[in-house]
Formats: structure tokens, sequence, C-alpha cells
């Protein structure tokens, strides 16, 4: 086998349209575009969305639904995972160290799936009662953290 010899699978590839080269083409003298008009002369780019003047979709369609502002959003993290980490005192720190979570600055809520074999403090921002309720079933604590 030669590096410079490799090619993509037999119509895998198709070739690109050659818009301009002449009557044979298909596409030849006004390359596709029509005749005069604001679409035929280079530079014109189309808004996205824009439908020619008439009304576009996303403006006919009805806006529906409610986003709350002030929505909290946590970064979930179960009890059979928070087991698995070798440690005694699991914080947000160490939930990103063994990669739980993405960042320290998450807001974590731990829930209760799975059980807990050895006690553990668990610090986190919010809890479930099931979570709440294994954790200090383990012997454990389950400490509540203030968004920093």
């Amino acid at each position: 086998m030669n590096l410079s010899k490799l090619k993509p699978a037999e119509g895998a590839k198709k070739s690109d349209k050659r818009r301009g080269r002449g009557p044979g083409s298909g596409l030849g003298k006004t390359a596709g575009r029509g005749h005069k008009g604001q679409l035929a002369g280079a530079g014109y780019k189309r808004k996205w969305g824009f439908e020619g003047g008439q009304m576009p979709l996303h403006r006919r369609l009805p806006k529906r639904g409610f986003n709350n502002k002030f929505r909290v959003e946590y970064s979930e993290v179960n009890l059979d995972r928070l087991d698995k980490i070798p440690v005694q005192e699991i914080g947000p720190k160490e939930m990103v160290e063994y990669r739980l979570i993405h960042k320290e600055e998450e807001i974590v809520k731990v829930l209760g799936k799975g059980q807990l074999t050895a006690p553990k403090t668990i610090k986190a921002h919010a809890f479930s009662q099931s979570a709440m309720k294994k954790i200090e079933e383990s012997g454990g604590k389950a400490i509540v953290i203030g968004k920093e």
C-alpha cells in the first residue's frame, strides 16, 4: 500500500457542478442564475430565511412557550458515580478531578440513584431527598454549599 495512491471509494465523491463553462455543460452562459435581476449579479447574498418578500416562515409561525430567566440549571451527579471516587470528602473540585462535572463553577445536584458503600462527606449545591437519606444511612454527611 502506498499513501500517495489512496483515494475515496468508487461513487463516494461527487464532482462539483462546473457553472458557466459553455452550452454543452447545461449550466453555461448565465450559470443557472437566469437573466438580469437582483439575484443574477455577483456579490448578491440572500439574507437567511428570506423568501423573496413573502412573509418568512419564522415570522408566519405562532410563537409559543415561555423561557424562565430565573431558572437554575443543575449538573446532576448520582450516588453510584460518587461511590466510585476513592476520596472521603467530595466537593465540586473532586467532581471535576474525577470528571463527573466539567467546571468547578457548575451548580451541582446530587441524585439518589445507586448506593454508598462507605461513609462519605459530600458537598453540593442541592440534594434530592432520596440522596440525603442514602448518604445519612451510610454514615456520611450531606453538606449544602451556596453559589459562589
